[in-house]
């Protein structure tokens, strides 16, 4: 069983079209197999993301409203989604202090940082870390993590 922590910039393309749809679209949908992991910052982020495009009229606002009920459905549905809690939120401190990152950013990364702690200590597989931000994909690969990025996958 593989396990993948997506982050917002990652699952969005899951319900927006863009460079690396595609690849997400298939690897959430490819095998029960995978476990989809995320924040629940994810949740937040999503809808704002999605309610923006509304706005602005980049995407029609029914496909909008489309997505944000597909996207709550699969919260429940489809995702492993990790509550912010006091342990994470410490490790975020150490993320910032070392490396010039988001405030959300940190905690997408601390999150799956912590994951990936709790699973070596079981002796599970590790968790790839799927964001389609290179900052945070060159600071998840130097904390040690697996790293896939969606947009090298057209």
């Amino acid at each position: 069983m593989s396990l993948y922590y997506f982050d917002t910039s990652a699952l969005s393309k899951r319900y927006v079209q863009e460079i690396g749809s595609l690849w997400v679209r298939d690897l959430i949908l490819s095998s029960e197999e995978h476990t989809i992991l995320s924040s629940e910052l994810t949740m937040v982020e999503l809808y704002s993301a999605l309610a923006r495009r509304k706005r602005e009229g980049s995407v029609p606002a029914q496909d909008c409203d489309i997505a944000m009920q597909a996207f709550t459905e699969h919260c429940v549905t489809r995702y492993e989604i990790i509550d912010l809690n006091p342990i994470i939120i410490e490790k975020t401190r150490g993320l910032l202090d070392k490396y010039p990152l988001r405030a959300y950013d940190s905690i997408h990364l601390a999150t799956a940082l912590k994951l990936e702690e709790m699973l070596a200590v079981n002796v599970m597989s590790p968790v790839i870390f799927v964001s389609a931000d290179n900052r945070m994909n060159q600071v998840a690969k130097a904390e040690g993590l697996k790293v896939e990025d969606p947009n090298l996958h057209p």
